[in-house]
């Protein structure tokens, strides 16, 4: 069964692209998920779960069509990324 929290987070973490380059990939996708489920005290899904979650919402892992946005993002890329020198 997928979380009631999928369509807030898909709402406030992401927004639709148009530009293929900017898509986020499934794994990319996640790891915003798991940024958003931290900032917003909720206890996240796992991977399958997620997945299936994704898929009831129209989102495809081959091609999201989503790129990341809000504070999630910023949690996501300071997370994900080494401090730069």
């Amino acid at each position: 069964m997928a979380a009631p929290h999928f369509g807030r987070f898909l709402a406030e973490a992401t927004i639709p692209d148009l530009d293929p380059a900017r898509w986020l990939a499934e794994e990319q996708l996640f790891g915003l998920y798991l940024s958003w489920c931290s900032l917003e005290r909720c206890v996240p899904l796992s991977e399958a779960g997620f997945r299936a979650g994704m898929k009831r919402h129209g989102v495809r892992p081959s091609a999201t069509g989503l790129r990341r946005t809000g504070p999630a993002a910023m949690d996501y890329i300071l997370h994900t990324y080494p401090a730069l020198p």
